[in-house]
C-alpha cells in the first residue's frame, strides 16, 4: 500500500499530519484538558467544521470526480443526525423520567415509564405514543447501524431509479433537489414521527455522562470528528487513486466513451452515490450532538446548495480543496452572520454583514466559477508549479495516432 498509494499521493500524508497537529493544538489550548485559551464553544465550532469537511469530501467525490452535481447530499447528512438524535433524546428523557419517578410510593412499571417517556418526547406535537420508526431508539448499536443504513438505503433506491433511467446532468440535479425538498417537507409534519418543526433537542447531553463537563465532552467529539475526517479522507484518496477513480474521471469527462469500453457506468455511479451518502450520514451523526439540536430546516435544499458552493470555492476535484472550502466558508459565515464583523458605513448607507453575507457568498461563487475554477485548491498548484502536461500531439494510446492533441484538449 505504501508504494502503490501513499507514495503516489503525498498530499494525503500531509493532510493527515496537519489534521493531527490541529487536533493536538486545539486540545492543548482547550478548557477541558489544556490551558483554557480556547473556549468550549469554539471547540464545538471547530468540531462541527471538521464534520462539514467530511460531508464536503463526500460531495467532492460525486461531483468533482464523477461529475454528478447532487443537490441532495445534505439530506443524507441530516438523516444521520436524526438517527443518532433519536437515541440521545430517548435515553436522556428516560434518565429524567426514571429519576423523577424514583421517589414515588409505588414503583412504576416498565409500561408506565415508557408512556411517560413518550409523553415527554411527543407531547409537544400532541401525542404520547412512540411511532414505529422509534422501535430501536433504546439501542445505541442499532441506531448507529441506522446512521449508515438509512442514508445508504435512501441513496441506493434513489440512485438505482435515476441511474438506471440514465438521468444525468441538470435533470439529475433537479431530481436530487426534489428528493431533498420532499423529505424536508415530510419531516415538517407533526405526524412524521420526528416531532415536526420542533425537531430533536438536547442532543449535547450524553446519557450516562451527566457529571462530565461540556468542556470535556466537546473534546471527545472533536477527536471523533477528526478521526472520522482522517479515515474518510484516507479512504477517498485510496478510491480515487486506483482503477475505480480512473473510471469515475472517465465518466465525468466522457460517459458515452466509458460505456462503449464496456464499463457498467450505472453500477459505478450507484456504488459511489451510496457510499458517499453513508459517509455524509456519519458526518451528520457527529455534527448534531455538537450542535445540540436538529430540525427539518437543516435538510432544506438550500443546505445542499451551500455544500456545492463550499466544494466549488475550495476546488472541485481536489479532496483537500473540498475540506478547505467547507472550513473556510463555514467559519467565515459564522463570523459574518454572528455579528462579529464590523459594519461598513458609507455616508448614509451602512453595509451590515448579517444582511449582506449571503449576497457576498453568492457573488464569490459566481466569480470563482468564472475566473478561478480550481478554487482555493488551485493556489497549491501555483505554489508547487503543478501544471497540465504539454502533449503537443504526441500519441496518447497504444496505437499510433491514438488520442492526438485535438482530441486530448476536448
Amino acid at each position: 500500500m505504501q508504494n502503490s498509494f501513499l507514495m503516489r499521493t503525498p498530499s494525503t500524508l500531509i493532510f493527515l499530519a496537519l489534521l493531527a497537529v490541529f487536533t493536538i493544538i486545539v486540545t492543548a489550548l482547550s478548557e477541558g484538558l489544556g490551558l483554557g485559551l480556547v473556549s468550549t464553544s469554539l471547540v464545538k465550532t471547530l468540531g462541527k467544521t471538521l464534520c462539514l469537511g467530511l460531508v464536503a469530501l463526500s460531495m467532492d467525490l460525486v461531483w468533482g470526480y464523477a461529475g454528478i452535481l447532487s443537490l441532495g447530499h445534505f439530506a443524507f447528512f441530516g438523516m444521520g443526525g436524526y438517527m443518532i438524535g433519536m437515541w440521545l433524546m430517548y435515553e436522556r428523557t428516560r434518565d429524567i423520567v426514571v429519576h423523577s419517578l424514583a421517589d414515588a410510593p409505588i414503583p412504576s412499571t416498565a409500561q408506565e415509564i415508557s408512556d411517560a417517556i413518550g409523553n415527554q418526547i411527543f407531547g409537544v406535537v400532541g401525542s404520547a405514543e412512540f411511532p414505529l420508526i422509534w422501535a430501536f431508539a433504546d439501542s445505541l448499536f442499532l441506531q448507529l447501524l441506522l446512521v449508515v443504513l438509512v442514508p445508504g438505503v435512501l441513496a441506493l433506491v434513489f440512485g438505482w431509479l435515476a441511474f438506471r433511467s440514465r438521468v444525468a446532468g441538470v435533470y439529475l440535479s433537479i431530481l436530487t433537489q426534489a428528493m431533498t425538498l420532499a423529505l424536508s417537507l415530510y419531516l415538517f409534519q407533526n405526524d412524521s414521527g420526528l416531532r415536526g418543526n420542533n425537531g430533536l433537542s438536547g442532543l449535547q447531553n450524553l446519557p450516562g455522562f451527566s457529571d462530565v463537563p461540556q468542556s470535556l465532552v466537546s473534546l471527545w467529539f472533536l477527536w471523533g470528528s477528526a478521526l472520522a475526517l482522517g479515515l474518510g479522507y484516507l479512504v477517498a484518496a485510496w478510491v480515487v487513486s486506483g482503477k475505480f477513480g480512473s473510471v469515475l474521471r472517465g465518466i465525468r469527462d466522457n460517459e458515452a466513451r466509458v460505456r462503449f469500453l464496456g464499463y457498467s457506468v450505472e453500477n459505478y455511479k450507484l456504488v459511489l452515490f451510496t457510499g458517499t451518502a453513508c459517509m455524509a450520514g456519519i458526518a451528520g451523526a457527529l455534527y448534531y450532538p455538537q450542535a445540540g439540536i436538529i430540525n427539518p430546516a437543516e435538510i432544506a435544499p438550500i443546505a445542499s446548495i451551500y455544500l456545492a458552493v463550499w466544494v466549488a470555492i475550495g476546488g472541485r476535484g481536489r479532496l483537500y480543496g473540498a475540506v478547505i472550502g467547507a472550513a473556510f466558508v463555514s467559519l467565515l459565515s459564522s463570523w459574518f452572520t454572528g455579528g462579529r464583523a464590523p459594519d461598513i458605513v458609507l455616508g448614509s448607507f451602512a453595509l451590515k454583514w448579517v444582511d449582506w453575507w449571503l449576497i457576498a457568498l453568492g457573488l464569490s461563487f459566481v466569480l470563482v466559477t468564472l475566473y478561478a475554477p480550481k478554487g482555493i485548491g488551485g493556489l497549491f498548484d501555483l505554489i508547487s508549479n503543478r501544471t497540465s502536461p504539454n502533449r503537443h500531439g504526441a500519441d496518447l494510446g497504444p496505437d499510433a495516432g491514438a488520442l492526438r492533441e485535438q482530441e486530448a484538449n476536448e
